[in-house]
């Protein structure tokens, strides 16, 4: 049977933490889904659509990695998916904690679906799309935050 895991997220935008769970998974698994979760009631920084152009071309030769997007609970787009894991990465303990609820709170509501954690490496742990989205909004070169493929003056803002 196929290892599917589902990497879902915001990615507004992708950063290189981010790219750097989803490459190193790839050991893990057979294909991942990044999976944009489209909030109607959430104001993004960048179009679903921009946010899905950016991680198509960050991963533009990797075959094994798919991009979807997709709204509500997670467990029932991986169960849509035929997915039977959720990759998340940790920064901080704080994430942890955050983290290990919702995955409990998914294996009472989808318990044949595992959640998967990978920690960041030390020198990402700082990382966040937040902290990104202020840089830009403030004028600053977010550049080394993102990944190599992106050109974040190529993609327009939403949020203004």
């Amino acid at each position: 049977m196929k290892k599917v895991a589902v990497f879902p997220g915001s990615f507004d935008p992708i950063t290189i933490g981010h790219e750097a769970i989803v490459r190193r998974a790839l050991n893990l698994f057979d294909e991942i889904v990044i999976a944009v979760g489209a909030n109607a009631l959430k104001k993004s920084f960048y179009a679903l659509e921009t946010r899905e152009e950016m991680i198509k071309k960050v991963f533009q030769n990797e075959q094994r990695i798919k991009i979807d997007h997709y709204e509500g609970l997670t467990v029932d787009y991986c169960n849509i998916i035929g997915a039977r894991f959720i990759l998340r990465g940790l920064r901080t303990s704080a994430d942890f904690e955050f983290e290990r609820a919702i995955a409990q709170v998914n294996k009472v509501m989808a318990p044949d679906i595992e959640t998967v954690f990978l920690l960041t490496v030390p020198e990402h742990s700082h990382i966040n799309s937040t902290i990104v989205r202020d840089i830009i909004k403030n004028g600053g070169d977010a550049s080394i935050f993102v990944p190599v493929a992106i050109d974040l003056k190529n993609y327009k803002i939403e949020e203004e």
